[in-house]
């Protein structure tokens, strides 16, 4: 049976990582870096890193570039803004490095997904297009996994 003390301090460590997890959801268009996060949450950075990618199978890093993604695809979808402005409208400040994790998730450059997004089609409510093209989390996506109809 587990101790009283040392679950409840695991619980607290939890609820601290939630709290970090919540504010990426909220502020992944400002400049965010572990070191940030992890001083909110009162963690060293490399403390914070180790116990969200075991909490949440990922990296800080990796969970804030994912939520990007995700709403990089929603801009791109829309097809009347450019790539370069949806990648800092997403907090990047890297159009290189936008694009590469972009293509990781997605498994198809931004400004193709953009194209494809683009084509006419039997309109999705926002829910199901945004449920139907999420991108992968924790593995990159096979080139042509993805093709948005």
């Amino acid at each position: 049976m587990t101790s009283g003390p040392a679950t409840a301090q695991r619980l607290r460590e939890l609820a601290r990582l939630r709290r970090v997890r919540d504010r990426i959801d909220r502020e992944y268009a400002r400049p965010l870096d572990v070191e940030a996060l992890a001083l909110g949450a009162f963690m060293s950075a490399g403390h914070l890193s180790r116990e969200f990618r075991l909490a949440y199978g990922e990296s800080p890093y990796s969970y804030l570039m994912t939520r990007r993604v995700e709403r990089a695809m929603a801009l791109l979808r829309r097809g009347d803004i450019t790539v370069t402005d949806v990648c800092f409208a997403v907090g990047c400040s890297s159009l290189g490095t936008f694009s590469t994790r972009f293509t990781e998730l997605v498994g198809m450059p931004p400004s193709t997904y953009r194209r494809q997004a683009a084509r006419p089609r039997a309109e999705l409510p926002p829910c199901v297009a945004k449920q139907v093209t999420r991108p992968i989390r924790n593995r990159e996506a096979p080139v042509a996994q993805l093709q948005v109809v």
